[in-house]
């Protein structure tokens, strides 16, 4: 049986998690979780400070060598039964994850569905890790090629997917035998807490895994960073944020996966099934409200169909009704803040000042909360300010090309190179498009690529390294190589 939403938030852990126990902060104060969709407080938790974030990095770093030494059967084992937890409480989690976060309902299932298969996928590429073993070129000797975890992680996960990031990141590090210290969005803590609480009930061992909320994010970040017992660091967010880090990282040479910002851009050519590409760029644009970063950033449409594309786009976003996000009939929940809404406006205002045409929305939802109308803007002048940024909302602005070279052009005209999308039926023109468009990932002929057997990541300043799929894990191996003279030579 369901839970009622103040008997689900009572479930909850509000305390920080350091060595298999659940502590209070030392930072001022409690961080007060809110619901986007109407503003007000779900529940206070504790606040950290630099001092519960190293007490955590101890933690981590004591459990290091008897945890890689678990065998890897048991940390799949682990890893799977923590997987079938969160799949019986399911509903809770998608529920847990609409009230913090705002998406609707259907979509935080889908969440949960999703970032659930890091944990079953990694529990499955645990007893994978594999080496070589060979003789050397020169027949001299035998080479062994072997894997080893990392070390400490420290994971910084953002606000957006607050289960998919999470397990996308504790599911190879567990798998590979590291430890990890991870710092949750201050926006959207509970998920992570509930999350690591499952991990407890499913047996890992104290320390493994360790949870520091905090409001001040920089300066209790930065002394875990700077500490030599740290050997990863892994961050999804913004580049701006990213480049710090990784300037920070710099001085222990520590191993850095940085998933970062994208400006996707979403070509569709001129014998595209139009239907498909409408119902590919909903996907791209609108899953999770468009604030993802594989969300389609840009709309490079063929001027023939330019339109068209518009008129449909138009129809199906003015029939997605906004609420709050557990209400089943919403389609459309609240950006995550004000901050977010009023930046909003102000790419909406600044796109019709440089010449674009406004089809539908451009403005604030009515009522409590933080909504904005989905819209489309026509005409979106090249050079335009919301081409040049991340929007993270449901805006989709639409420019018009006419040859392959223009489109190729126009959607490589960016610093970032997370993720593209092109809808064509010519098998020969999906191929050079793919080839020459600069992504890490690449959707040809649908609005959805995230799977966790595959390798996500970007890119040019939209990161470093790649999540899911067989490579997901070795991001969190180190290589070691062995050479022992030719056995056949000794008496």
């Amino acid at each position: 049986m369901a839970l009622t939403e103040a008997q689900l938030l009572a479930t909850v852990p509000t305390k920080l998690y350091i060595a298999g126990k659940w502590v209070d902060g030392h930072g001022a104060g409690q961080i007060a979780v809110e619901d986007p969709a109407t503003g007000k407080t779900l529940v206070e938790i504790a606040n950290a400070d630099h001092t519960d974030a190293l007490a955590a990095l101890t933690a981590a770093d004591d459990a290091a060598a008897s945890w890689a030494k678990v065998a890897p059967r048991e940390r799949a084992e682990i890893l799977r039964r923590t997987f079938d937890l969160v799949r019986e409480r399911a509903e809770d989690y998608a529920t847990l994850i609409s009230l913090e976060m705002g998406k609707p309902i259907a979509e935080a299932r889908g969440e949960v569905t999703y970032g659930n298969e890091f944990l079953r996928w990694f529990s499955e590429e645990a007893v994978r890790i594999s080496g070589r073993y060979g003789i050397s070129p020169e027949g001299t000797g035998r080479m062994l090629v072997t894997s080893r975890p990392v070390g400490p992680v420290f994971a910084i996960t953002p606000w957006n997917f607050p289960l998919a990031m999470a397990t996308r990141k504790i599911g190879p590090a567990l798998a590979a035998g590291c430890t990890v210290v991870i710092k949750p969005a201050e926006l959207t803590p509970l998920t992570t807490l509930l999350l690591v609480k499952t991990f407890e009930e499913a047996g890992l061992p104290a320390g493994v895994i360790n949870v520091i909320t905090t409001s001040e994010s920089a300066a209790t970040s930065a002394p875990v960073i700077a500490d030599s017992r740290l050997r990863k660091i892994t961050f999804t967010g913004s580049t701006q944020v990213g480049v710090k880090l990784l300037e920070q990282s710099a001085k222990n040479v520590l191993r850095s996966s940085m998933e970062l910002g994208g400006n996707a851009p979403f070509i569709v050519f001129e014998d595209a099934d139009l239907e498909a590409a409408v119902e590919g760029a909903m996907l791209a644009k609108m899953r999770n409200i468009g604030q993802a970063c594989t969300a389609a950033n840009r709309f490079i449409i063929h001027e023939s169909v330019a339109d068209e594309f518009a008129v449909r786009m138009a129809e199906r976003m003015q029939a997605m009704p906004l609420g709050r996000g557990v209400d089943p009939n919403t389609k459309i929940g609240p950006v995550i803040n004000q901050k977010a809404r009023t930046n909003l406006q102000r790419l909406v205002d600044a796109s019709i000042t440089e010449g674009a045409t406004l089809v539908t929305g451009g403005e604030s939802g009515d009522g409590d909360g933080y909504f904005f109308k989905p819209t489309v803007l026509l005409d979106v002048k090249r050079g335009s300010t919301i081409l040049n940024e991340e929007i993270f909302g449901p805006i989709a602005p639409i420019t018009r090309f006419s040859s392959e070279a223009e489109a190729i052009a126009l959607a490589n005209d960016t610093v970032y190179g997370l993720v593209s999308y092109a809808f064509t039926q010519d098998l020969k023109r999906g191929l050079r498009v793919i080839e020459s468009l600069d992504t890490g990932m690449t959707g040809l002929n649908t609005g959805l690529v995230s799977n966790a057997a595959a390798p996500f990541g970007g890119v040019k300043q939209s990161g470093l390294g790649r999540e899911g799929g067989p490579e997901g894990i070795n991001e969190y191996l180190e290589t070691k190589y062995v050479m022992t003279p030719d056995p056949s030579l000794k008496d």
